[in-house]
């Protein structure tokens, strides 16, 4: 199947509201949620809505103070991760949208819509978060890491070239090796970041970031079920990309993103960070890798692997669960921002 993908059409008179394709098929591009090819699509659609929070809601006062308190390694891979999850955010933004483009489905364009939104407030935080820590000299410093870093480079190109794949060739084959580096960037590449930084929280540190990064978290595992959705429906509907071939492509792509995550995670934590050991660490890397191709109905990369050695990660909320909070067993270090709580503290 190597014919370029059709664009869907911005209305088409003669094609029924419901798709009869997720791609390259019909669709009149009038959206009616209750006439959707996808069951799942609408519940999707109320959870991401479910989910929506912004930056301007978390108080970063007492972060602000905390700040001059962490050590050292502790604030150099504060500041890293944060280089790295501004860039991958800004690239996830934009292939979103070209996405969206080749969808014949109307309710999954829209869904792609409102993760796209979703990642641009996931890039906002970034610069909220740092704007209440540093000068803006240093945080300009810090969203060029990405283009300085060996291993940010090697790690963004990773991802980078299956997305351009798919922007150059759109065909259905590239399209479907994209959807699986998508399920690397928001299902695994964050999450030596996002240990990091829960590992500060149960430490009572910079508590306000964390629960930031938490919202992301969540909103992640939406956008890691969406594009495994879509992974599945595409090899159901057509029978000549569902193949072992592309089954083991995505076990494969999930074995090496995770050595390329482990080498990031020893880059930023390694034995610089108390409370993250290593070794649990990259176990906890692989089960997520693990976890991931399990979703999208391939083998595991590491059978050996069964469970999560990092037990006190209490964020990582399977996507049912709703709006459960990581830090609902803990006492609560921030408020939300209104005009008479401190925001022009910041």
């Amino acid at each position: 199947m190597n014919e370029t993908m059709r664009e869907r059409k911005l209305y088409d008179i003669h094609a029924p509201n419901a798709s009869t394709g997720i791609i390259n098929g019909e669709s009149s591009n009038v959206l009616n949620w209750d006439d959707v090819r996808f069951k799942w699509a609408y519940p999707m659609y109320k959870n991401m809505l479910a989910n929506f929070w912004t930056p301007f809601e978390i108080n970063m006062s007492s972060d602000q103070k905390q700040w001059a308190e962490l050590t050292d390694a502790e604030r150099e891979s504060f500041k890293k991760i944060i280089g790295l999850l501004a860039f991958l955010d800004s690239v996830q933004t934009d292939y979103s949208a070209k996405v969206a483009d080749y969808l014949t489905d109307s309710s999954l364009a829209a869904l792609m819509q409102v993760l796209s939104f979703q990642e641009v407030v996931h890039n906002q935080s970034y610069s909220y978060v740092l704007s209440s820590l540093v000068e803006k000299g240093e945080q300009d410093e810090i969203f060029e890491y990405w283009k300085h870093d060996e291993i940010l480079i090697e790690r963004n190109q990773f991802i980078a070239d299956g997305y351009e794949r798919f922007v150059k060739e759109k065909s259905p084959q590239a399209f479907i090796e994209s959807v699986v580096y998508d399920v690397v960037l928001e299902g695994l590449f964050f999450y030596a970041g996002f240990a990091f930084f829960y590992n500060l929280a149960r430490n009572q540190k910079m508590v306000s970031t964390s629960t930031m990064i938490n919202y992301i978290n969540r909103d992640e595992l939406l956008h890691v079920n969406l594009f495994a959705h879509i992974f599945k429906e595409t090899l159901n509907e057509n029978p000549e990309l569902n193949t072992e071939e592309n089954l083991q492509f995505v076990t494969e792509t999930f074995r090496e993103a995770t050595e390329l995550e482990v080498k990031w995670g020893e880059h930023i934590i390694g034995n610089k960070i108390d409370g993250i050991n290593m070794d649990e660490l990259e176990q906890y890397i692989q089960h997520t890798a693990n976890k991931r191709c399990k979703l999208m109905g391939a083998p595991v990369p590491f059978p050996e692997v069964t469970e999560n050695p990092l037990k006190w990660i209490k964020a990582y909320k399977e996507v049912d669960e709703g709006k459960s909070d990581f830090f609902e067993q803990k006492s609560r270090q921030y408020t939300k921002v209104s005009d008479d709580n401190g925001f022009d503290e910041l």
